[in-house]
């Protein structure tokens, strides 16, 4: 089992990238650059807010009945000792990446996917800040073989363009991710005394948002950078058992991933900046085909083309229906009847139902025309990061489905999932032996679709790298765009 990593690399006729591998941050060296960003104050305040995560194992079953305390995961590392070494020392993992059956790899956080969730401002932005300085430094020496994704805080536009500028500009990241659904206090709940506790909405900050958006989503092409999204939905309100945190765990991601594509999509931002690539990174792609589909019938039969006037109900016919073949009850009742001809909206005339000003067209802002539209936009500006043991990635392939999408393969090395680094690239290949995928699939699922993410606003991304030519003549990458300034 030790060299069959390897051995499937050997085979194959492409380098191979890891679109999503994670590290394990070193708490202690963090909290020195967070001491640095931050302050004293903001150590101790991220050590509360870590004590926090406690609060449902140091809780009695009546504590956690009166507070809905969700079960949360009893711990996320890997517990195999190589494999936790390899992931908290970049120098090791540039040693036995080859090993593993990968030629590049890009690496999110672990201790930081949470640090974009920290509602207070200050300490978010210094967190962000601080494991920012660190990744670059701890992984500068390895850039032939790792790509380290800067976290970009986007509460508002401002900081998320302060954050990209400096990550970019200052430490010389080529890869960002961002939390897509924003949970903000709905306005008119939070003017009371407990606005901490007012209810809340997801602001998707693609669509309806109450900030404008688009400087950010400029600057990200300005910049050179793909967005990729990677961020869960644990304080929904649909992941709220206190007993059982596969419950709260299962399409956490894809739910998140699902919200944030959505309003990608219907918000116009593809089709405003179409040369902007998205990654939903860790939810697989099953919801991506599900929505492409569901865009799809939307498209057909929800746009205004495609609905039925309510006026076209004869309603002299539909009376003589009900005189002829309604009881005595129906029959007393037929004028009130006539003004309730819709479930969704009882009690209202078709004259008001059909009124115009109230028909929208909701692919407006998306520019869809056709079906193919919308099959184009998911098939060239949307990827989706998948894991080595997700079956349902063959369903990006499978030509019944009527699109292709570009799904990604995710090592998620580090983490609670991964029991045994050696085995990712063996069980993602099993796709192919079995016969799931072909080769070329699995081409475009472990390379071509991870460097065309990355390329498309930045064709030097690849540069100095590893598989820097590779990715050239995969891509027929010649010349890097002019990028603005920093």
């Amino acid at each position: 089992m030790n060299n069959r990593a390897a051995q499937i690399h050997d085979s194959l006729k492409h380098p191979v990238i890891d679109g999503d591998g994670h590290w394990l941050e070193p708490v202690p060296v963090f909290l020195e650059y967070l001491h640095e960003t931050g302050g004293a104050q903001s150590v101790d305040r991220m050590r509360a807010l870590w004590q926090r995560g406690h609060a449902w194992y140091r809780a009695s079953w009546e504590e956690r009945q009166r507070s809905r305390t969700r079960r949360s995961n009893w711990w996320g590392a890997t517990s195999n000792t190589l494999d936790k070494a390899t992931a908290l020392l970049p120098a090791l993992m540039n040693e036995r990446l080859p090993e593993l059956g990968i030629d590049f790899a890009l690496i999110y956080p672990s201790l930081g996917l949470a640090l974009n969730g920290i509602a207070d401002d200050d300490l978010r932005r210094a967190a962000a800040r601080a494991y920012n300085m660190m990744t670059a430094d701890m992984f500068a020496p390895y850039a032939a073989r790792f790509a380290p994704v800067a976290i970009i805080p986007v509460n508002s536009p401002a900081e998320g363009i302060d954050e990209l500028e400096y990550a970019i500009g200052k430490l010389g990241y080529r890869a960002i991710m961002l939390k897509g659904n924003q949970e903000r206090p709905i306005p008119s709940a939070a003017q009371g005394s407990d606005a901490k506790n007012a209810p809340w909405y997801v602001d998707t900050i693609a669509l309806d948002s109450p900030l404008d958006y688009d400087p950010f989503w400029q600057r990200c092409v300005d910049l050179g950078v793909a967005v990729t999204q990677h961020s869960g939905s644990g304080r929904w309100p649909d992941r709220g058992s206190i007993s059982n945190f596969t419950f709260n765990h299962i399409g956490h991601f894809a739910a998140s991933n699902h919200a944030f594509a959505r309003g990608v999509f219907l918000g116009g931002l593809t089709h405003r900046y179409p040369s902007l690539n998205f990654g939903f990174m860790e939810g697989g792609v099953s919801w991506a085909c599900q929505l492409c589909a569901d865009l799809i019938e939307h498209w057909e039969k929800r746009r205004p083309a495609g609905l039925q006037n309510p006026l076209a109900t004869d309603l002299p016919e539909l009376r003589q229906l009900i005189a002829k073949y309604g009881d005595p009850r129906l029959q007393a009742n037929t004028d009130a009847i006539m003004n309730s001809l819709d479930f969704l909206r009882p009690e209202c005339s078709v004259e008001e139902l059909a009124r115009q000003e109230f028909v929208t067209d909701d692919f407006a802002a998306a520019g869809i025309q056709s079906k193919d539209d919308i099959r184009t936009t998911f098939a060239t500006n949307f990827y989706f990061g998948c894991e080595s043991d997700d079956r349902t990635t063959m369903w990006a392939f499978d030509p019944r489905m009527g699109f292709r999408l570009r799904p990604v393969f995710s090592s998620d090395f580090t983490h609670f999932d991964v029991p045994d680094f050696r085995e990712v690239i063996p069980e993602a290949f099993e796709m192919v032996e079995k016969g799931f995928v072909t080769e070329q699939d699995f081409r475009e699922f472990t390379f071509t679709n991870a460097a065309t993410l990355h390329t498309r606003n930045n064709p030097d991304f690849f540069k100095d790298t590893v598989v820097e030519r590779a990715v050239a003549e995969e891509l027929g990458v010649k010349a890097a765009m002019p990028r603005a300034s920093t």
